[in-house]
Protein backbone atom coordinates (compact mmCIF):
# COMPACT_ATOMS: atom_id res chain seq x y z
CA UNK A 1 0.00 0.00 0.00
CA UNK A 2 0.91 3.23 -1.10
CA UNK A 3 1.89 6.04 1.72
CA UNK A 4 -1.08 7.61 0.68
CA UNK A 5 -4.25 5.19 0.13
CA UNK A 6 -5.78 7.29 -2.54
CA UNK A 7 -4.36 10.05 -4.88
CA UNK A 8 -3.34 13.29 -3.10
CA UNK A 9 -4.24 16.66 -3.97
CA UNK A 10 -4.06 20.43 -2.78
CA UNK A 11 -7.31 21.67 -0.80
CA UNK A 12 -7.69 24.39 -2.75
CA UNK A 13 -7.49 21.80 -6.42
CA UNK A 14 -10.15 19.77 -4.68
CA UNK A 15 -12.64 23.50 -3.93
CA UNK A 16 -11.37 23.32 -0.15
CA UNK A 17 -10.43 26.85 2.29
CA UNK A 18 -6.59 25.56 2.74
CA UNK A 19 -6.69 28.45 6.18
CA UNK A 20 -10.05 26.27 7.29
CA UNK A 21 -9.28 22.92 6.32
CA UNK A 22 -5.89 23.52 8.14
CA UNK A 23 -7.81 24.11 11.69
CA UNK A 24 -8.89 20.07 11.84
CA UNK A 25 -5.39 19.29 13.44
CA UNK A 26 -5.38 21.78 16.30
CA UNK A 27 -8.53 20.53 16.58
CA UNK A 28 -7.88 17.12 16.88
CA UNK A 29 -4.98 18.04 18.73
CA UNK A 30 -7.15 19.58 21.73
CA UNK A 31 -9.25 16.47 22.34
CA UNK A 32 -5.61 14.17 22.69
CA UNK A 33 -4.03 17.02 24.70
CA UNK A 34 -6.94 17.16 27.41
CA UNK A 35 -6.73 13.14 27.49
CA UNK A 36 -10.35 12.82 25.99
CA UNK A 37 -8.77 10.18 23.52
CA UNK A 38 -5.16 8.70 22.93
CA UNK A 39 -5.47 9.65 19.42
CA UNK A 40 -7.07 10.43 16.47
CA UNK A 41 -6.56 9.77 12.92
CA UNK A 42 -8.64 11.66 10.37
CA UNK A 43 -8.76 11.81 6.38
CA UNK A 44 -11.08 13.92 4.60
CA UNK A 45 -11.11 13.02 0.77
CA UNK A 46 -12.96 14.57 -1.91
CA UNK A 47 -13.65 13.77 -5.69
CA UNK A 48 -11.61 10.86 -4.67
CA UNK A 49 -8.08 12.47 -3.64
CA UNK A 50 -6.95 13.18 -0.11
CA UNK A 51 -7.03 17.31 1.21
CA UNK A 52 -5.85 15.94 4.65
CA UNK A 53 -4.53 12.99 6.33
CA UNK A 54 -3.08 13.13 10.05
CA UNK A 55 -2.59 11.49 13.20
CA UNK A 56 -2.06 12.54 16.70
CA UNK A 57 -1.95 11.22 20.17
CA UNK A 58 -0.28 7.73 21.57
CA UNK A 59 -0.82 4.00 20.67
CA UNK A 60 -0.88 3.81 24.25
CA UNK A 61 -0.49 6.39 27.24
CA UNK A 62 1.63 4.06 29.23
CA UNK A 63 4.45 3.31 26.40
CA UNK A 64 3.66 6.99 24.50
CA UNK A 65 4.60 5.44 21.51
CA UNK A 66 3.20 8.31 18.60
CA UNK A 67 0.02 6.59 16.45
CA UNK A 68 1.05 6.56 13.10
CA UNK A 69 -1.24 7.49 10.52
CA UNK A 70 -1.77 3.60 9.40
CA UNK A 71 -2.88 2.73 13.52
CA UNK A 72 -4.97 -0.32 13.64
CA UNK A 73 -8.17 -0.07 15.24
CA UNK A 74 -10.91 -1.84 16.60
CA UNK A 75 -13.87 -1.55 14.05
CA UNK A 76 -17.08 -2.66 15.80
CA UNK A 77 -19.96 -1.92 14.04
CA UNK A 78 -18.09 0.04 11.25
CA UNK A 79 -18.05 -3.69 9.93
CA UNK A 80 -21.87 -3.60 9.32
CA UNK A 81 -21.29 -1.39 6.05
CA UNK A 82 -18.65 -3.70 5.08
CA UNK A 83 -21.04 -6.75 5.78
CA UNK A 84 -23.96 -5.02 3.85
CA UNK A 85 -21.65 -4.68 0.80
CA UNK A 86 -21.10 -8.71 1.66
CA UNK A 87 -24.32 -8.98 1.34
CA UNK A 88 -24.90 -7.67 -1.98
CA UNK A 89 -22.39 -9.46 -3.55
CA UNK A 90 -23.99 -12.95 -3.03
CA UNK A 91 -27.07 -10.93 -4.25
CA UNK A 92 -25.85 -9.60 -7.53
CA UNK A 93 -23.96 -13.10 -7.88
CA UNK A 94 -27.85 -14.44 -7.83
CA UNK A 95 -27.03 -16.69 -4.41
CA UNK A 96 -29.70 -14.82 -1.87
CA UNK A 97 -32.27 -11.93 -2.44
CA UNK A 98 -32.71 -9.06 0.87
CA UNK A 99 -36.52 -10.79 0.95
CA UNK A 100 -35.40 -14.15 1.49
CA UNK A 101 -36.37 -15.66 4.34
CA UNK A 102 -33.25 -16.91 6.69
CA UNK A 103 -34.97 -20.04 7.23
CA UNK A 104 -34.12 -20.52 4.00
CA UNK A 105 -30.21 -21.24 4.99
CA UNK A 106 -30.55 -21.70 8.53
CA UNK A 107 -33.75 -24.07 9.06
CA UNK A 108 -34.26 -23.34 12.80
CA UNK A 109 -34.99 -20.42 11.99
CA UNK A 110 -38.94 -21.64 10.28
CA UNK A 111 -41.30 -21.44 12.80
CA UNK A 112 -41.15 -18.32 14.33
CA UNK A 113 -43.10 -17.30 17.46
CA UNK A 114 -43.14 -13.88 19.32
CA UNK A 115 -43.66 -13.12 22.87
CA UNK A 116 -46.79 -12.12 24.97
CA UNK A 117 -46.39 -10.89 28.60
CA UNK A 118 -49.71 -11.75 28.81
CA UNK A 119 -49.56 -14.83 27.63
CA UNK A 120 -45.68 -16.05 28.46
CA UNK A 121 -46.30 -19.21 28.04
CA UNK A 122 -48.27 -19.37 24.73
CA UNK A 123 -45.93 -17.07 22.34
CA UNK A 124 -48.06 -16.45 19.49
CA UNK A 125 -46.62 -17.58 15.64
CA UNK A 126 -45.36 -14.59 13.35
CA UNK A 127 -47.32 -12.73 11.00
CA UNK A 128 -44.19 -13.38 8.37
CA UNK A 129 -40.78 -14.70 8.28
CA UNK A 130 -37.26 -12.85 8.97
CA UNK A 131 -35.68 -12.36 6.25
CA UNK A 132 -32.46 -10.84 5.38
CA UNK A 133 -33.42 -6.99 4.66
CA UNK A 134 -34.41 -7.29 8.55
CA UNK A 135 -31.04 -8.89 9.67
CA UNK A 136 -28.94 -5.75 7.82
CA UNK A 137 -31.99 -3.08 8.86
CA UNK A 138 -31.93 -4.03 12.38
CA UNK A 139 -35.90 -4.66 12.22
CA UNK A 140 -35.84 -8.86 13.06
CA UNK A 141 -38.30 -8.13 15.88
CA UNK A 142 -35.31 -9.96 18.37
CA UNK A 143 -35.02 -9.58 22.01
CA UNK A 144 -32.90 -7.21 23.14
CA UNK A 145 -31.01 -9.09 26.45
CA UNK A 146 -31.05 -5.60 28.50
CA UNK A 147 -34.83 -5.05 28.05
CA UNK A 148 -35.89 -8.74 29.10
CA UNK A 149 -38.64 -9.49 31.74
CA UNK A 150 -37.76 -11.15 34.84
CA UNK A 151 -40.00 -13.61 34.11
CA UNK A 152 -38.94 -14.27 30.40
CA UNK A 153 -34.99 -14.77 32.34
CA UNK A 154 -36.65 -17.34 34.18
CA UNK A 155 -39.04 -18.77 31.34
CA UNK A 156 -35.80 -19.33 29.38
CA UNK A 157 -33.20 -19.26 31.69
CA UNK A 158 -31.02 -22.23 30.00
CA UNK A 159 -31.19 -20.84 26.03
CA UNK A 160 -29.91 -17.61 27.86
CA UNK A 161 -27.16 -18.88 30.12
CA UNK A 162 -26.08 -20.96 26.90
CA UNK A 163 -26.10 -17.42 24.83
CA UNK A 164 -24.14 -15.67 27.60
CA UNK A 165 -27.13 -13.19 28.25
CA UNK A 166 -27.46 -14.14 32.15
CA UNK A 167 -24.71 -15.83 33.97
CA UNK A 168 -24.30 -19.47 34.49
CA UNK A 169 -25.03 -20.71 37.79
CA UNK A 170 -22.59 -22.89 37.35
CA UNK A 171 -20.65 -20.32 35.68
CA UNK A 172 -18.50 -23.03 33.43
CA UNK A 173 -20.22 -22.18 30.28
CA UNK A 174 -18.13 -21.79 27.28
CA UNK A 175 -18.36 -18.81 24.79
CA UNK A 176 -19.82 -21.02 21.86
CA UNK A 177 -18.82 -20.67 18.19
CA UNK A 178 -21.23 -18.34 16.33
CA UNK A 179 -23.00 -20.97 14.55
CA UNK A 180 -24.20 -22.49 17.60
CA UNK A 181 -24.77 -19.26 19.01
CA UNK A 182 -27.30 -18.30 16.04
CA UNK A 183 -29.23 -21.93 17.02
CA UNK A 184 -29.59 -21.10 20.36
CA UNK A 185 -31.16 -17.76 19.85
CA UNK A 186 -33.63 -19.64 17.15
CA UNK A 187 -34.85 -21.33 20.13
CA UNK A 188 -36.09 -18.13 22.13
CA UNK A 189 -39.26 -16.27 21.12
CA UNK A 190 -39.50 -12.58 19.54
CA UNK A 191 -40.12 -9.66 21.30
CA UNK A 192 -41.99 -8.16 17.89
CA UNK A 193 -43.00 -9.22 14.85
CA UNK A 194 -40.53 -8.97 11.93
CA UNK A 195 -40.50 -5.46 10.35
CA UNK A 196 -42.31 -4.14 13.74
CA UNK A 197 -39.53 -2.57 15.73
CA UNK A 198 -35.34 -1.04 15.04
CA UNK A 199 -33.55 -2.82 17.42
CA UNK A 200 -29.82 -1.84 16.99
CA UNK A 201 -27.64 -5.31 15.83
CA UNK A 202 -29.56 -7.96 17.44
CA UNK A 203 -29.50 -9.76 13.84
CA UNK A 204 -26.17 -9.23 12.70
CA UNK A 205 -24.84 -12.52 14.65
CA UNK A 206 -27.45 -13.88 12.51
CA UNK A 207 -26.57 -12.47 9.41
CA UNK A 208 -23.07 -13.83 9.67
CA UNK A 209 -24.52 -16.76 9.51
CA UNK A 210 -26.45 -16.57 6.67
CA UNK A 211 -23.61 -15.11 4.82
CA UNK A 212 -21.31 -17.56 5.65
CA UNK A 213 -24.07 -20.32 4.56
CA UNK A 214 -24.65 -18.74 1.27
CA UNK A 215 -20.79 -18.44 0.76
CA UNK A 216 -19.34 -21.35 2.01
CA UNK A 217 -16.84 -19.91 3.51
CA UNK A 218 -16.07 -18.08 6.33
CA UNK A 219 -16.59 -14.01 6.93
CA UNK A 220 -12.42 -14.05 6.77
CA UNK A 221 -12.21 -16.11 3.72
CA UNK A 222 -15.25 -14.41 1.91
CA UNK A 223 -15.11 -10.40 2.81
CA UNK A 224 -10.83 -11.11 2.41
CA UNK A 225 -11.45 -12.57 -1.20
CA UNK A 226 -14.42 -10.41 -2.62
CA UNK A 227 -13.56 -7.09 -0.80
CA UNK A 228 -10.42 -6.62 0.88
CA UNK A 229 -7.85 -7.92 -1.34
CA UNK A 230 -9.50 -6.83 -4.56
CA UNK A 231 -9.76 -3.04 -2.92
CA UNK A 232 -6.04 -3.50 -1.69
CA UNK A 233 -7.10 -2.88 1.71
CA UNK A 234 -4.01 -4.39 3.03
CA UNK A 235 -3.98 -4.22 6.76
CA UNK A 236 -7.88 -5.12 6.92
CA UNK A 237 -9.08 -8.57 9.09
CA UNK A 238 -10.76 -10.00 11.70
CA UNK A 239 -7.14 -10.44 13.48
CA UNK A 240 -3.95 -8.90 14.06
CA UNK A 241 -1.56 -9.59 10.43
CA UNK A 242 1.91 -10.63 11.09
CA UNK A 243 4.40 -7.62 12.02
CA UNK A 244 1.59 -5.35 12.75
CA UNK A 245 1.26 -5.30 16.37
CA UNK A 246 3.15 -2.04 16.68
CA UNK A 247 0.38 -0.04 14.97
CA UNK A 248 -2.07 -1.67 16.92
CA UNK A 249 -3.57 0.80 19.44
CA UNK A 250 -4.63 -0.05 23.42
CA UNK A 251 -8.23 0.70 23.61
CA UNK A 252 -9.48 2.94 27.09
CA UNK A 253 -13.26 3.94 28.24
CA UNK A 254 -14.66 6.72 30.51
CA UNK A 255 -14.82 5.86 33.98
CA UNK A 256 -14.90 8.12 37.43
CA UNK A 257 -11.74 8.26 39.28
CA UNK A 258 -11.40 10.32 42.22
CA UNK A 259 -15.02 12.11 41.42
CA UNK A 260 -13.51 13.27 37.55
CA UNK A 261 -14.18 11.24 34.29
CA UNK A 262 -10.66 9.51 33.35
CA UNK A 263 -9.99 7.19 30.63
CA UNK A 264 -9.16 3.99 31.88
CA UNK A 265 -7.43 0.98 29.60
CA UNK A 266 -9.69 -1.88 28.92
CA UNK A 267 -7.54 -3.57 26.52
CA UNK A 268 -3.72 -3.28 25.41
CA UNK A 269 -2.65 -4.58 22.19
CA UNK A 270 -0.69 -7.21 23.75
CA UNK A 271 -2.82 -9.08 25.47
CA UNK A 272 -5.30 -8.55 23.46
CA UNK A 273 -7.54 -11.28 21.74
CA UNK A 274 -7.07 -9.62 17.88
CA UNK A 275 -3.48 -10.62 18.72
CA UNK A 276 -3.40 -13.42 20.76
CA UNK A 277 -6.70 -15.49 19.22
CA UNK A 278 -8.41 -17.57 19.67
CA UNK A 279 -9.29 -16.85 15.76
CA UNK A 280 -12.50 -17.71 15.33
CA UNK A 281 -14.94 -14.84 16.02
CA UNK A 282 -15.94 -13.12 12.42
CA UNK A 283 -18.66 -10.89 13.28
CA UNK A 284 -20.45 -9.27 10.58
CA UNK A 285 -21.64 -6.47 12.55
CA UNK A 286 -19.10 -5.90 14.70
CA UNK A 287 -19.11 -8.61 17.53
CA UNK A 288 -15.63 -9.06 19.38
CA UNK A 289 -14.90 -5.64 17.94
CA UNK A 290 -15.44 -6.72 14.11
CA UNK A 291 -12.79 -6.01 11.73
CA UNK A 292 -9.27 -4.19 12.41
CA UNK A 293 -8.66 -1.21 9.81
CA UNK A 294 -6.57 1.51 9.29
CA UNK A 295 -8.50 5.05 8.36
CA UNK A 296 -6.58 4.63 4.65
CA UNK A 297 -8.18 1.36 4.38
CA UNK A 298 -11.64 2.35 5.45
CA UNK A 299 -11.35 5.83 2.96
CA UNK A 300 -10.37 3.10 -0.01
CA UNK A 301 -13.72 1.21 1.01
CA UNK A 302 -16.12 4.08 1.68
CA UNK A 303 -14.48 5.86 -1.51
CA UNK A 304 -15.37 2.17 -3.46
CA UNK A 305 -19.20 3.39 -2.86
CA UNK A 306 -18.85 6.69 -3.22
CA UNK A 307 -17.46 5.78 -6.95
CA UNK A 308 -20.68 3.51 -7.69
CA UNK A 309 -18.97 0.52 -6.54
CA UNK A 310 -15.49 0.66 -8.19
CA UNK A 311 -12.02 1.41 -7.23
CA UNK A 312 -8.90 1.42 -9.52
CA UNK A 313 -10.46 -0.56 -12.10
CA UNK A 314 -11.61 -2.97 -9.61
CA UNK A 315 -15.48 -3.55 -9.83
CA UNK A 316 -17.05 -4.86 -6.14
CA UNK A 317 -20.58 -3.91 -6.90
CA UNK A 318 -22.62 -2.23 -9.99
CA UNK A 319 -24.02 1.48 -9.13
CA UNK A 320 -27.61 0.07 -9.01
CA UNK A 321 -26.76 -2.00 -6.09
CA UNK A 322 -25.12 0.69 -4.22
CA UNK A 323 -28.27 2.79 -4.84
CA UNK A 324 -29.88 0.27 -3.49
CA UNK A 325 -27.66 0.00 -0.31
CA UNK A 326 -28.37 3.48 0.84
CA UNK A 327 -31.81 3.84 0.25
CA UNK A 328 -34.78 3.69 2.38
CA UNK A 329 -35.75 0.30 4.12
CA UNK A 330 -36.82 1.32 7.09
CA UNK A 331 -39.58 3.89 5.90
CA UNK A 332 -40.45 6.12 8.48
CA UNK A 333 -40.11 4.24 11.49
CA UNK A 334 -37.78 6.02 14.36
CA UNK A 335 -34.15 4.99 14.85
CA UNK A 336 -33.19 5.97 18.18
CA UNK A 337 -29.56 6.21 17.63
CA UNK A 338 -29.64 8.90 15.15
CA UNK A 339 -33.09 10.68 15.72
CA UNK A 340 -34.96 12.14 13.47
CA UNK A 341 -33.70 12.72 10.16
CA UNK A 342 -32.32 9.43 9.23
CA UNK A 343 -33.18 5.94 7.44
CA UNK A 344 -31.50 2.70 7.70
CA UNK A 345 -30.43 0.96 4.65
CA UNK A 346 -28.96 -2.19 4.15
CA UNK A 347 -25.62 -1.58 6.46
CA UNK A 348 -25.64 2.19 6.64
CA UNK A 349 -27.77 5.19 7.90
CA UNK A 350 -28.67 7.84 5.60
CA UNK A 351 -29.64 11.33 6.22
CA UNK A 352 -32.70 12.38 4.51
CA UNK A 353 -33.35 15.68 6.32
CA UNK A 354 -37.10 15.58 7.00
CA UNK A 355 -38.55 15.58 10.88
CA UNK A 356 -35.75 17.23 12.44
CA UNK A 357 -33.47 20.46 12.27
CA UNK A 358 -31.00 20.70 9.03
CA UNK A 359 -27.67 19.37 10.19
CA UNK A 360 -24.32 20.24 8.38
CA UNK A 361 -24.57 18.02 5.26
CA UNK A 362 -26.14 17.20 2.36
CA UNK A 363 -29.46 15.23 2.06
CA UNK A 364 -28.59 11.37 0.81
CA UNK A 365 -25.16 11.79 3.20
CA UNK A 366 -24.74 8.09 4.15
CA UNK A 367 -22.16 6.36 6.73
CA UNK A 368 -21.85 4.79 10.44
CA UNK A 369 -19.55 4.54 13.20
CA UNK A 370 -18.34 2.03 15.69
CA UNK A 371 -18.16 1.13 19.61
CA UNK A 372 -14.57 2.24 20.42
CA UNK A 373 -15.19 6.09 18.60
CA UNK A 374 -14.55 5.11 14.95
CA UNK A 375 -16.94 6.70 12.51
CA UNK A 376 -17.14 7.41 8.47
CA UNK A 377 -19.44 9.63 6.34
CA UNK A 378 -20.11 9.89 2.92
CA UNK A 379 -21.28 12.86 0.85
CA UNK A 380 -22.64 11.94 -3.12
CA UNK A 381 -23.21 15.36 -3.41
CA UNK A 382 -20.18 17.49 -2.50
CA UNK A 383 -18.01 14.17 -3.41
CA UNK A 384 -16.64 14.19 -0.44
CA UNK A 385 -15.75 11.35 2.52
CA UNK A 386 -14.33 11.54 5.80
CA UNK A 387 -13.24 8.85 8.20
CA UNK A 388 -11.99 9.73 11.87
CA UNK A 389 -10.92 6.73 14.45
CA UNK A 390 -9.75 6.22 17.73
CA UNK A 391 -10.35 3.40 20.29
CA UNK A 392 -12.44 4.99 22.98
CA UNK A 393 -16.07 3.03 24.24
CA UNK A 394 -18.61 5.25 25.27
CA UNK A 395 -16.60 8.07 24.40
CA UNK A 396 -19.77 10.40 24.81
CA UNK A 397 -19.47 9.64 28.67
CA UNK A 398 -16.39 12.12 28.44
CA UNK A 399 -17.51 15.55 28.99
CA UNK A 400 -17.02 17.55 25.43
CA UNK A 401 -15.45 15.02 23.64
CA UNK A 402 -17.47 15.73 20.39
CA UNK A 403 -14.52 15.18 18.12
CA UNK A 404 -16.57 13.36 15.66
CA UNK A 405 -19.03 16.36 15.10
CA UNK A 406 -16.03 18.87 15.42
CA UNK A 407 -14.03 16.66 12.29
CA UNK A 408 -17.49 16.94 10.33
CA UNK A 409 -18.54 20.56 11.33
CA UNK A 410 -14.76 21.82 10.35
CA UNK A 411 -14.80 19.91 6.46
CA UNK A 412 -18.05 21.51 5.47
CA UNK A 413 -17.20 24.45 6.93
CA UNK A 414 -14.15 24.40 4.62
CA UNK A 415 -15.89 23.83 1.40
CA UNK A 416 -14.99 27.13 -0.59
Amino acid sequence: MPNNPLPQAKPRELGFDEGRLSEIGPAMQRFVDERKVPNLITLLARHGKIAHFEARGVLDFDTEAPAPRDTLCRMFSNTKPIAGVATLILYERGILTPDDPVAKFLPEWSDLRVYSANEPMFPRRARRQMTVRDLLTNTTGLMNPAFAPSYFRTQYRETLEKLGWIDSQDNKRERLPNRERVRALAELPLNAHPGEQFVYHAGYPVLSAVLEEAAGQNLEQFFGENIFEPLKMNDTAFYLKEGSLPRFSAMYTPREVDSAMQLVEIEKAETSEKNVGPRVEFGSGGDAGGVLCTAGDYARFGQMLLNGGELDDVRILGRKTVDLMIGNHTGDMNIPMTGPGFHWGLGVATYHGRGNFPLIRSVGTYGWGGAAGTSYFADPKEGMLGVVLTQVTNHGAMPGNNYQETFQRIAYQSLA
